[in-house]
């Protein structure tokens, strides 16, 4: 604990959701302090705890099912949990405020920006109209959206998604509160954007004096804004400290693990270490130790005796008596080291060619839809994708990478410019002709609970392809559906299950399946892993790359993560505004930039050496 006064204290934490005769235990004794004008981080995979945990704080974990089962939320050294509904009305949005993941879903469609932003204000705060608009203005102007006067009136689907979280930046911040709890808040967004986020949270920290508890399983986030780091696993705490112990001197294999599975430029070539299995199920947990299935130092007594909390000094703790008996491993330990991964550079076949690929969109004004403008969406861009290789396309949200999928995909016709695909120019074929390239062409989109039908089991989902196309029947059709599955990890029993019974990193596992069903030649990746967790990451990273050397298959990889792009990646095209700024080899690009927005783009990865230095300067001070 830093030298500051705690501003909130969570004690032994124990919150349960109960279902028939199963129990939850969603949080299992969790215990984390904030100090004041602190920046502490919760970290950890999905279904840690995390979110409940932060629910917690604000009472609004809803009973039934959910139920507070032990522990104590001090908040100025008053407890919360002995709070009525009443009492805790005046802390919500006016003494703890929360900023959510999702913008676009947790504003309201039907109200103005106007009157999201002054609801908190209404309720807690005696004020006239005139003076209720003028605080919304200056909110807006803090969290810096242009316009503010003209922005009052807009509705949440006006706004851009890093405008949409500026307000809900906004509302969180609406009546001073002492400490903002921030659920993800930068998960959905492109690096730039992010950037700009995290610079706005730290800056109105400093002159707000607040405290923020930040919820991420982004790594990169923790060590470019974190003071100290919680990281959770399965409803506890297994390590804790600030940040430069975290990121340098990490003693729980978890920890180890987590930042083993971070993908680098400088980890090209080596297979990406991914922590095997899952999060278990809060109603099923193991005995002992609750990674012990997943642990590469278990050993018989980690499956029978719950960890306690093992003392490093300066306030680094971490839950694993097996390691703290040597203290020597870090997140380097032998365990952790990457595996040579041999990389394609023997076929140079041109499988893909764009030539000077244009496509405006309209702007319609008035009454009768005049144009009054062009959107140019894609505007005279060209590359070429290598049999067996790999071009990343990375840029800002808005910049066109997506059209251009579509535009390869023929899902959409271009204005100007050529697709040729294997010699073929594709925009001259008939819907009929182009049949037979659909085959070659496949693609794998960005949510993969959103592209695949809830309906469907996933064994209908993965034969789709084969059955539109007519390709192999009956039993011939059921071997390739359990060679699939088999090819990207899944037991062929997973065909007989619907979406919803998958987790995220899973369902990622069943596109890849299906857009593999019908042999392609190119794989469009649409930022096919921006929503998961950092292990499950590198999973479906190592899985592309596993197949790409077994197939021979191509990729177009999307992607706004330039840690993956530089990773995975043989060539990267850098896009703006539509437009191909800079298109180098990876190395090349990372090593030596030459286009102003190519440097603005890397000047903002989270992950670094400059993060590094900074905490360890700080743990030297």
């Amino acid at each position: 604990m830093n030298d500051n006064k705690t501003l909130i204290s969570v004690e032994d934490l124990k919150v349960y959701f109960r279902s028939g005769h199963d129990c939850a235990r969603a949080v299992d004794g969790i215990s984390f302090e904030i100090g004041q004008e602190e920046t502490v981080c919760l970290v950890g995979e999905s279904g840690c705890g995390k979110t409940v945990s932060a629910l917690s704080i604000l009472g609004l974990i809803s009973t039934p099912p959910g139920e507070i089962a032990g522990g104590r939320i001090l908040f100025q050294g008053k407890n919360l949990l002995e709070f009525d509904e009443k009492d805790m009305q005046k802390i919500r949005g006016n003494r703890i405020a929360m900023v959510f993941q999702e913008p676009l879903t947790s504003l309201n469609p039907v109200f103005t920006i106007e009157d999201q932003i002054g609801e908190a204000v209404r309720i807690h705060k005696n004020v006239g109209a005139r003076e209720l608009r003028d605080r919304c203005i200056q909110l807006l102007k803090d969290v810096g959206i242009p316009s503010p006067v003209q922005r009052l009136k807009d509705y949440p689907h006006q706004l851009s998604g890093g405008q949409r979280q500026r307000v809900m930046i906004a509302m969180a911040l609406a009546c001073d509160p002492d400490l903002i709890i921030a659920d993800e808040p930068t998960t959905a967004l492109d690096v730039t954007v992010q950037t700009q986020i995290l610079q706005l949270l730290k800056s109105i920290q400093n002159t707000r004096s607040m405290s923020v508890l930040y919820i991420t399983h982004d790594l990169g986030v923790v060590a470019n804004i974190a003071d100290r780091v919680y990281v959770m696993y399965s409803g506890i705490v297994t390590e804790q400290g600030n940040t430069a112990q975290i990121f340098h001197h990490a003693r729980h294999p978890y920890t180890q693990g987590l930042l083993a599975s971070l993908p680098s430029q400088s980890k090209r070539g080596k297979r990406l270490f991914s922590i095997p299995g899952t999060v278990p199920n809060p109603a099923h947990k193991p005995t002992g130790c609750p990674f012990h299935p997943r642990c590469p130092h278990a050993i018989p007594i980690c499956g029978k005796e719950y960890p306690k909390m093992c003392d490093y000094g300066q306030s680094h703790l971490a839950r694993c008596p097996v390691l703290f008996k040597n203290k020597k491993p870090g997140p380097k330990d032998q365990v952790f080291q990457d595996k040579k991964m041999e990389f394609n550079s023997k076929n140079e076949q041109i499988v893909l060619r764009v030539q000077n690929l244009k496509k405006y969109f309209p702007i319609r004004r008035g009454f009768f839809q005049k144009v009054a403008g062009w959107v140019k969406a894609v505007d005279d861009v060209s590359f070429e994708i290598e049999q067996g290789k790999t071009l990343g396309l990375v840029g800002e949200s808005g910049c066109g990478k997506t059209t251009v999928a579509r535009l390869i995909l023929k899902l959409l016709e271009p204005d100007h410019g050529k697709i040729i695909f294997r010699g073929t120019d594709i925009g001259k074929l008939t819907e009929k002709d182009m049949k037979p390239i659909r085959k070659e062409i496949q693609i794998v989109f960005q949510d993969p609970f959103g592209s695949l039908n809830p309906r469907m089991t996933t064994g209908l989902s993965i034969e789709e392809g084969l059955r539109i196309l007519g390709i192999k029947r009956g039993e011939r059709r059921k071997e390739r559906l359990e060679t699939l599955l088999q090819m990207v990890g899944m037991s062929p029993d997973s065909a007989d299950r619907y979406p919803h019974e998958f987790s995220g990193g899973q369902r990622q596992r069943i596109c890849i399946a299906r857009a593999l069903s019908v042999d392609p030649s190119l794989v469009v990746c649409d930022e096919p892993i921006s929503a998961l967790d950092v292990s499950i990451q590198a999973q479906i990273i190592n899985l592309l790359k596993d197949l790409q050397d077994r197939l021979g298959l191509s990729y177009l990889f999307i992607s706004h993560d330039l840690n993956v792009v530089s990773y995975l990646c043989s060539t990267i095209s850098v896009m703006y505004k539509g437009q191909i700024m800079e298109s180098a080899p990876a190395e090349e690009l990372f090593e030596n930039p030459c286009h102003p927005y190519t440097l603005s783009l890397l000047s903002s990865i989270p992950v670094g050496e400059k993060h590094f230095v900074r905490c360890w300067k700080a743990a030297k001070k």
